[in-house]
């Protein structure tokens, strides 16, 4: 399930500065969706509507931009309110490129994760009482004890959880949990989900329960395949949305792995300066080492590639490709491709998010070099050959179109 952590780098490189870091993060206010959004509450100038049934979750999703379409059903016992959730009961995810929204039934509060620009994933709840001015309490202790640990390196982020789970949702013991991203095998996703749509041939794990035989875990992936309607799973009417979208589900997948990365980048190149040790040339190898797994990830290095089309079922994928910016030619980093890959043009629509625009500017310089070297034909290494000459130039005017600051670092001009 979507969970909150980390991944970058090792507490050991910057002792001093990530402890300092790490305090700093729970004193320091935030600036992010849910905060403006506490603010224009505050304020009078918006009302957060309460709806008898489901509370403020409607009215909040509104108000935040966050599509209903996007509604992802978790059945496993791997978050902090695992007695509130069962294959009977999933929690209910939704999203948008910055924020988290999780809701369970009978629960006392929504729960939120939002994307500030500085401090990585930040933690909210709204408790499920109606008030003139409802208030967002941030969380610190309560997250960060389970969400920063030594397996998510101490950064504040997001992933996402594919795991074995028995018929009432726990995890079983002694089996694989996979970390998913979009280069995680097919057949390795959505362990503990509920999912919506068809992918053909494709086998994932989602829509079934495990179960052992000796020391074999034995899931019937037929069962859970290519299903477009839950209703001989779950009762989906107290839901919004009676979907788990499969394209859904890949976007939610690859946007958190990435943001992860933006955040491990900013954390990472923070302290540089402060390293008075390092040498120039010192300097550049850290910014390269911290930044060239987000160049990589941008350019969808190690996608996992279709081997059938992917259809989901509740309308997000139009939804998600109508978002733009777009070029002169209508063409946008929004737009799913989903025959042999998830964006129709391979470079991810993260790149115009506040937390990359935020980071410091050794890492977004490097990035935008190497996008260039790579998009502009200079770099034809190994890593990027999947890029095709079409790929290359089709992703390279739309960021010279949508992205006024990518052409400052523009490397032997540009090809139009």
């Amino acid at each position: 399930m979507l969970l909150v952590s980390a991944s970058g780098a090792g507490v050991g490189q910057f002792p001093q500065e990530w402890k300092d870091a790490q305090d700093r993060y729970e004193r320091t206010p935030a600036n992010d969706a849910i905060t403006r959004l506490q603010s224009r509450i505050d304020r009078g100038e918006v009302t957060l509507p309460y709806d008898s049934r489901r509370g403020y979750l409607p009215g909040v999703l509104k108000l935040l931009h966050i599509p209903v379409s996007s509604q992802a059903l978790v059945f496993s016992k791997t978050s902090f309110r695992r007695r509130l959730i069962s294959p009977k009961t999933p929690r209910a995810l939704y999203f948008n490129d910055t924020t988290y929204v999780g809701s369970e039934q009978q629960a006392g509060a929504l729960e939120f994760v939002t994307l500030d620009p500085r401090l990585g994933a930040v933690f909210y709840i709204l408790p499920q009482k109606q008030k003139a001015k409802p208030h967002f309490l941030r969380q610190t202790r309560d997250c960060l004890s389970c969400h920063l640990s030594g397996m998510t390196d101490h950064i504040p982020g997001l992933l996402v959880r594919s795991v074995y789970t028995d018929d009432e949702g726990y995890p079983l013991s002694d089996t694989p949990a996979y970390l998913t991203t979009d280069a995680s095998p097919f057949g390795e996703r959505w362990g503990g989900w509920y999912v919506t749509g068809t992918h053909g041939r494709q086998r994932h794990m989602g829509n079934s329960f495990a179960g052992m035989q000796g020391n074999k875990v034995i899931l019937d992936t037929e069962a859970g395949a290519n299903r477009t309607d839950l209703s001989r799973l779950v009762d989906t009417t107290p839901y919004l949305s009676r979907h788990s979208d499969i394209a859904a589900l890949m976007v939610l997948e690859h946007q958190t792995h990435v943001q992860n990365l933006i955040v491990k980048a900013g954390y990472q190149t923070l302290f540089l300066p402060r390293q008075r040790f390092l040498t120039s040339g010192g300097v550049r190898q850290q910014v390269a080492a911290a930044c060239e797994p987000l160049v990589k990830a941008f350019l969808f290095v190690n996608e996992a590639p279709l081997t059938d089309p992917v259809v989901g079922t509740s309308g997000f994928a139009a939804q998600f490709s109508a978002c733009g910016p777009f070029d002169r030619h209508h063409r946008s980093l929004y737009q799913l491709d989903l025959q042999r890959r998830l964006l129709r043009y391979p470079c991810s629509f993260t790149i115009y998010s506040e937390a990359f625009d935020a980071l410091p500017q050794p890492a977004q310089a490097y990035v935008y070099r190497r996008l260039w070297e790579v998009l502009s034909g200079k770099d034809h290494s190994k890593a990027f050959a999947h890029l095709s000459p079409a790929d290359r130039n089709a992703v390279l005017e739309i960021l010279i179109d949508t992205k006024p600051a990518f052409l400052r670092y523009r490397v032997g001009g540009s090809r139009r």
